[in-house]
């Protein structure tokens, strides 16, 4: 029987870490280097995010219906090989925290045929109440949906990169 005191749709399984769809690197992507121009490999996780947060209840319907976002405070991109025009790649999601108002999450780029890791963006998400423009709590429904994804998480380990901060070394 449906409940219908709770608006949100039933929890999907979530997967160990997330997976994108298949996209591919636009021509109009290409800089003068002959590759993927920085500001695309964003593009490509954002697009990732996009996905996940449909699964999370953070896609458009709630932005339209609570009038509440995420806002993108921090980010942190390796850029560890290039990619070409049209080249298929996949983008892997883990949740590595969560509290009433953040998500802290890592995402990895791949070549989605041959597997390589091309580049890595390591970021932390603030909820915000689109009216008055302050972080908020996310509602119920999310938390726990964040919690059953932390918890399949979980199960894995801690990506090569994550916490890593800019440095020279000597």
């Amino acid at each position: 029987m449906l409940d219908r005191s709770n608006p949100a749709p039933p929890a999907p399984p979530f997967f160990a870490p997330f997976v994108s769809s298949v996209m591919r690197v636009e021509p109009a992507w290409i800089d003068y280097n002959g590759h993927l121009n920085m500001a695309y490999y964003n593009v490509l996780f954002d697009r990732a995010v996009d996905e996940v947060y449909e699964l999370l209840g953070l896609g458009l319907s709630y932005v339209e219906t609570t009038k509440h976002s995420t806002f993108t405070a921090e980010v942190h991109v390796r850029y560890l090989r290039e990619l070409l025009v049209d080249t298929p790649v996949r983008v892997t999601f883990q949740l590595l925290g969560f509290d009433q108002k953040r998500m802290h999450y890592f995402e990895q780029l791949f070549h989605a045929e041959e597997g390589w890791l091309s580049a890595t963006s390591e970021n932390m998400a603030l909820n915000v109440n689109m009216v008055v423009k302050k972080t908020a709590s996310f509602p119920d429904h999310v938390m726990e949906r964040l919690a059953l994804m932390k918890a399949a998480h979980d199960l894995l380990p801690l990506p090569e990169g994550a916490g890593r901060r800019i440095a020279m070394r000597a």
